[in-house]
């Protein structure tokens, strides 16, 4: 279906934002990360609006016309289309940091397995590793990176309210995972969310091969 545009949104913006989303996604779904028409992708277009992927397209394949605007409470904007099922998660990261403009979710081998590990723990604590400085606000390896890992639902607003009250109890978050599921992480730009999902996957992969090592 067509997408029409609030008044208030240049068509050329949306199209700049969907064309980025589009191109992320066939680079991601190039390094094996969304099977199946698995994982979603977002910019925030204004502080009332962002675009998503359109439910169950193949992310390796996507192009502009794969991309819908939904406003922050998640509903579709202007087209029939469906967006993501878990777009909600999109909205709530949007709502919490007026400075995010991308949200990546991917569902890696790595990630998957990660969250199945560590979800009895809940956490993925990362200390030591040099690659902890990619993530925004770290600059030493010397830092701890909490990376939480959440039950999985299908009920969208039992995940948004796991996420609120991470952050409501005053603990930093810069990703987390939802248990046999995949990741979720954000950026100031689309390069930022990139440099971030592309860090914590190596950064997972390493205690994998630890867990492995020290068996």
């Amino acid at each position: 279906m067509s997408q029409v545009l609030p008044s208030t949104i240049p068509a050329a913006l949306f199209h700049e934002r969907a064309d980025a989303i589009a191109l992320t996604a066939r680079e991601l779904a190039q390094h094996g990360w969304t099977p199946a028409t698995s994982s979603n992708f977002s910019m925030r277009v204004d502080a009332d609006h962002a675009a998503i992927t359109i439910s169950g397209r193949d992310k390796g394949k996507l192009g502009r016309n794969d991309i819908m605007l939904v406003n922050m409470d998640g509903k579709a904007v202007g087209t029939d289309s469906r967006p993501s099922a878990e777009t909600e998660l999109h909205t709530q990261v949007y709502r919490r940091w007026p400075e995010v403009n991308a949200v990546l979710h991917t569902h890696s081998r790595t990630q998957s397995v990660a969250s199945r590990l560590f979800a009895k723990h809940g956490v993925i604590r990362l200390e030591g590793w040099e690659l902890q400085k990619a993530i925004h606000g770290h600059t030493t390896h010397e830092s701890v990176l909490d990376i939480p890992v959440f039950p999985n639902t299908q009920h969208m607003p039992e995940l948004v309210a796991q996420v609120d009250a991470w952050l409501d109890a005053g603990k930093p978050l810069h990703a987390y995972l939802i248990n046999g599921h995949g990741i979720y992480t954000w950026g100031r730009d689309m390069a930022e969310a990139q440099r971030h999902l592309e860090a914590l996957e190596f950064l997972l992969g390493c205690e994998l091969d630890l867990r492995r090592l020290n068996a």
